[in-house]
Parts: structure tokens; C-alpha cells; sequence
């Protein structure tokens, strides 16, 4: 199909299944729905919401035998082996269109496999850093500009009888989350993906200098005690109480910090600062997509929702404060008067080109994602055990 077609005036059906079985995600997907309705009163649309965890038991089954025409699923490695079984349309020409190659950019790559693209993203959120900005200022440090001036950073706020950063791994993906960003900023966002798809050893060197550089943090006594036995949530009152100066999270985070009577004076934001110089800063940020499955029955209709769906206006709405709460991902949307979604939507449209990671168990595969975690904890806990952690890790990949 070759150009822009007006999501307005349109006739025929329109299909649409939603893995958003959460109230208010829920409702923000069915009154973006009506919107697209009222737009195209002729046509006939059908939404089916299935429980998120039935979903993911069910998309192939659904996306083989009795396809809808859109369906929502998730960006980057999670795509691959409906891409590869055939089972997702290639989008790539909605992504020649300026409007969304100018404006989604910052996703492009997450949605892209062997040069296409394979869907559209309606949301995302940051990771980063979360800080006592009163510590840091009590402490006289400032938000880190590389690897060297976050260890430099870390080694006063130990000297102040504190630690540099909470943390509960007690729930696995909360370390891998410290492996993404430290991978990441050490050989870059190419090299985190070839990982993520099984092209590189567990005990490659590059890998082994990861792990070198996340064993300094160690090393120093960065991370909070026991952390093995909390989950992250446990580890948020170490960050209230001020006996940690830091946390690596997801915006989800800040809701929970507030509540616990953190202000914005207090709380602050900055990105995972560089540790390879020219590798580009890339960013962990899950991002929430709609496909159309190759066996859709109305795909101009479903190019037209989906054109719908990333349009500013849109995002700008679907994302706000009393709907998903989350980051818009078109560069021309407006974000709510929020400081950390304003920094958070600043650094994923402007400062970040290195590309965009959906987090650890998102972009490797179930079982590697499984395995890998378990050995990071292992890590964080016995870091002498390296050699053992990667050799088990490498038997996972393989038999993948």
C-alpha cells in the first residue's frame, strides 16, 4: 500500500484484540477507540480485551488461526518469532511517512528486524536514576557525568556511613536492570541486542568487562545489605530514610516514593551516566506496541488506526496522568507538568540516539532471561563465583 490514507470517513470492519486487562489501561484504550469511531461512525469495530497472562499464552494461536486485524504486543526481540513465523504484517511503509519517521524515531529501531518495520509504539516510560538530591547536596556531589564520576560520587556517600544505591533482588529482573545499563553503556546498544539474540558468548571478554565494571560498584560496597531478600518495593523505604542515596528504576517508582513523603525537592532524576567514550547513550524503556497480524482481514482499516494511534494529539492524551500515566513516544506530544516524565520525555526524545532496550527479560528469550538473572544475583551476592555464573549462563545459550 503506498500512501497516507485519512483515518476519518472510513467503511468495513475493524478487529481489534487488547492485552490491556487492567482497569484504567482498559479504559484508556476503549475511549481511544471511541474517539477513532466517532471519526469513522460507518465503520464496524470489534475490540476483544483478554487477561494480559492468557495473552501471551494465546497470540499465536489467535494470530495463526482467527487473526484480528490489530493487536497490541511489545517491541524489539519480543517481536522476533511472530516476525519470523510470518505472523506479523511489515509496517515499514507507515514508517516512511514523515510524520511517523520524523516523529516515532526514538523507537524506530526497537521495532525494526531485518530492516523492517513490524508494528507501531503507544507507550513507554524512563529508566534511570533516582536520587536524594538533599544528600547529594549535603555531600556536595553532583549528578555524575561518566563511569568515573559515578564511582567518585559512590565512594562519598560511603564515607557519609550510607549506601550508594538500594536495591531488592529478591524479584530477579531488578539486577538485571543494572546489567542492561552497564552493558549497554560499556559497548552500546548493538552489541546489548546481538547479546539479547543468542550471537554472543555468556564468557566473551566483552562481557567479562561488563561484569568487571558492575564488580567495582560491588567491590566498593554500593549496593544496600541483604539485598537478596527484598523486592524492589522493600528497598524503597532505604532511599525515604536517607540510609541510601540512590536507586536504578523505572519511573514507576516515583508514585510509592512520594506516598512514603519523598517531595521533588528531595527526589531527582539523572540519566545512567557514560562509561565507554563515543558509545552512545542508549536507554532501557519498555515499550507497549499494536501490530496488524499478516493474516488480518481489513489492513487499511488497521494502517488507519494505527496512523490514529501514534498521531500527537493521541499520545499526548492516552499517556496523561489520569490514563496510562506514561510517556508519550511522538516527539510533537505534549507531556504532563510532571518532572520526572518531562526529564524522562526529554532524554528519550532528544539525548537519547543510541537506541532503545525494552529491559533484560523483554528483549532475551524467557528461559535465557531466567537463567541469566538468577546468575546476577548470584553475582551481586558472590562475585567471586564469576567464572561458575558465566559457564552456566553459556550452557543456557547453547541449548537456546
Amino acid at each position: 500500500m503506498s500512501g497516507a490514507v485519512s483515518a476519518e470517513g472510513l467503511t468495513g470492519d475493524l478487529k481489534i484484540f487488547l492485552d490491556t486487562s487492567n482497569p484504567p489501561p482498559r479504559a484508556t484504550m476503549e475511549e481511544m477507540i471511541g474517539r477513532f469511531q466517532a471519526k469513522n461512525p460507518e465503520m464496524n469495530i470489534e475490540t476483544t480485551v483478554i487477561d494480559r497472562e492468557a495473552y501471551k499464552t494465546q497470540i499465536r494461536n489467535f494470530l495463526t488461526a482467527n487473526a484480528p486485524d490489530v493487536a497490541t504486543w511489545y517491541a524489539a526481540n519480543r517481536m522476533i518469532p511472530y516476525v519470523n513465523a510470518g505472523l506479523f504484517e511489515d509496517v515499514s511503509d507507515l514508517w516512511a511517512e514523515p510524520e511517523i519517521a520524523e516523529n516515532l524515531a526514538s523507537t524506530k529501531g526497537a521495532m525494526t528486524i531485518d530492516g523492517k518495520q513490524w508494528g507501531v509504539p503507544y507507550t513507554y516510560y524512563q529508566w534511570g536514576v533516582y536520587y536524594r538530591k538533599d544528600i547529594y547536596e549535603e555531600l556536595g556531589i553532583k549528578e555524575p557525568a561518566n563511569f568515573e564520576e559515578m564511582i567518585s560520587n559512590c565512594e562519598k556517600v560511603i564515607e557519609s556511613g550510607r549506601k550508594c544505591y538500594t536495591i531488592g533482588t529478591k524479584w530477579l529482573w531488578t539486577a538485571s536492570g543494572w546489567f542492561d545499563y552497564l552493558n549497554m553503556r560499556t559497548h552500546g546498544f548493538d552489541f546489548h541486542m546481538q547479546m539479547a539474540r543468542g550471537e554472543t558468548p555468556w564468557t566473551d571478554d566483552r562481557v567479562r568487562e561488563t561484569f568487571a565494571n558492575w564488580r567495582r560498584l560491588i567491590d566498593l560496597g554500593a549496593f544496600v545489605d541483604d539485598h537478596q531478600n527484598k523486592d524492589w518495593q522493600q528497598s524503597l523505604p532505604l532511599l525515604v530514610s536517607g540510609d541510601a542515596a540512590a536507586i536504578l528504576k523505572g519511573n514507576f517508582a516515583v508514585a510509592p516514593l512520594r506516598e512514603a513523603g519523598l517531595t521533588d525537592d528531595q527526589l531527582d532524576f539523572h540519566q545512567f551516566p557514560m562509561i565507554t567514550e563515543g558509545v552512545a547513550l542508549a536507554e532501557d524503556a519498555p515499550t507497549d506496541t499494536f501490530h496488524i497480524p499478516a493474516n488480518a482481514q481489513n489492513k487499511d482499516n488497521a494502517r488507519a488506526f494505527l496512523r490514529f494511534v501514534v498521531s500527537a494529539d493521541e499520545q499526548t492524551l492516552i499517556n496523561n496522568g489520569d490514563n496510562l500515566g506514561q510517556l508519550p513516544v511522538n516527539a510533537k506530544s505534549a507531556v504532563d507538568d510532571d518532572k520526572f516524565l518531562q526529564e524522562g520525555f526529554e532524554m528519550l526524545s532528544s539525548n537519547s540516539p543510541g537506541g532503545v532496550a525494552l529491559f533484560f527479560d523483554r528483549d532475551f528469550p524467557a528461559e535465557m532471561a531466567k537463567a541469566a538473572m538468577e546468575g546476577m544475583q548470584e553475582f551481586m551476592v558472590f562475585p567471586d563465583n564469576l567464572d561458575d555464573i558465566l559457564g552456566r549462563m553459556e550452557a543456557v545459550r547453547k541449548d537456546i
